[in-house]
């Protein structure tokens, strides 16, 4: 069949009607696309849930938290998980369950660091053999050092008093010497490497410095209330170097407090000696903030310009604070580190037997110790009122409460 021919004015009229429909779809407005959510606080939080899978031990203990679950706060720039205290009574080789609880918990908080302000084992007494000695370095190896290695956490450390004292006697030599010499014998093997990037082994393991991205480590013997001149002139010197105050933070780990914050505790020997001095030069070096332990109690607070992170026991024996009402806890502290925030550091602390946190308005605004007063960390001094500054001043004199 012959096919018909179009007329040229037809053909011209498809031609054009084809084009004006390729432009019409051109032209259409797309819809807009949808903007990428900024993360808020309550995604934040859901984003900090751990990425890995929980061993069924900590799945446990996070089913025990309650319908709510555990918090895992918003995370900071850097996240340090803190401990201390973790030993039981001379010389045992086991721990107190919660301490066990706590090194499962941690890997679901992820830290980048785990740091332990001392007391890891249970010595201080001269009936303790070398093989009990070297059996609870083993203990405590089996219950906590290992797991951590196992889960890629770094272990920043403080000698503590139960795990080396450097108490000396009439002649000045070292009480506890055998016991000092087996904890440089634990740290010192390469099978037990705490993992943390060294900057000066000093006298590892009771004076060192290390680093972890921008945030500078001090380490000193704070396992007795006494620093010789020659260590600290060692602590003055690595404080002031240009590795030191090119961080962006400086934190320095000690056994004991600067300042007593605890029943049974608040007496000369239970603190470090010149606390005042100490402080001085450590504002002086910018340092932020001294974690120490001891004192079996949590308390976070400041003194000046330094931050004083008081940790708490997760071992036997927790202790009251001096004033207040609080029944003592068993604690650990997240501590997320926030370098354009203005305070800095941020503390997430768990009563580790209820995993319930512990806020700030639950602890005195300040406690006044034989050696000065302590600052909540939230309150400063100009915020007491008369009757606490009266209060403070009738129990130490205007000098010791100058916050």
């Amino acid at each position: 069949m012959r096919l018909r021919q179009f007329s040229p004015r037809i053909l011209i009229g498809c031609i054009l009607g084809f084009c004006l429909s390729l432009t019409l779809h051109a032209c259409q407005v797309k819809p807009p696309e949808s903007p990428v959510p900024q993360p808020t606080v309550s995604t934040i939080q859901a984003e900090q849930k751990p990425a890995q899978q929980v061993s069924p031990e900590t799945a446990a203990i996070l089913k025990s938290a309650g319908p709510n679950g555990l918090l895992n706060p918003p995370r900071g720039d850097v996240r340090l998980a803190v401990i201390s205290d973790l030993n039981a009574a001379y010389g045992s080789t086991d721990y107190d369950p919660e301490v066990d609880k706590a090194i499962a918990l941690i890997p679901y908080w992820q830290p980048d660091m785990v740091v332990c302000s001392g007391d890891m084992v249970a010595g201080q007494s001269p009936t303790l053999s070398k093989e009990k000695i070297r059996a609870m370095w083993a203990a405590f190896d089996e219950h906590v050092a290992a797991p951590l290695r196992r889960a890629k956490l770094p272990y920043g450390f403080t000698i503590g008093n139960h795990d080396a004292s450097s108490a000396l006697g009439v002649n000045k030599n070292f009480l506890f010497q055998q016991e000092r010499d087996l904890a440089a014998e634990y740290w010192k093997d390469p099978a037990h490497d705490p993992g943390v990037k060294f900057i000066d082994k000093f006298e590892f393991p009771f004076y060192f410095t290390f680093e972890y991205k921008d945030i500078f480590f001090m380490v000193w013997d704070g396992s007795s209330s006494f620093i010789p001149k020659e260590k600290l002139d060692w602590v003055e010197k690595s404080l002031a170097s240009p590795k030191a105050q090119a961080a962006k933070m400086r934190i320095l780990l000690s056994h004991l407090p600067l300042y007593s914050v605890a029943i049974g505790r608040n007496q000369p020997g239970d603190v470090m000696q010149n606390a005042d001095q100490l402080r001085a030069m450590l504002e002086r070096y910018k340092v932020h903030t001294y974690i120490s332990g001891h004192h079996h109690s949590y308390y976070p607070g400041h003194r000046g310009n330094l931050q004083l992170l008081h940790t708490g026991i997760l071992g036997s024996g927790p202790r009251p604070l001096l004033e207040g009402r609080v029944r003592p806890w068993k604690a650990l502290t997240i501590l997320d580190i926030n370098y354009n925030s203005p305070e800095l550091t941020t503390y997430t602390t768990y009563d580790i037997q209820t995993l319930k946190l512990i806020k700030y308005e639950q602890l005195p605004r300040f406690l006044t110790g034989h050696n000065g007063i302590v600052l909540r960390r939230d309150v400063e001094f100009n915020e007491l009122t008369a009757q606490e500054k009266s209060a403070c001043n009738s129990r130490l004199g205007s000098k010791l409460c100058q916050g």
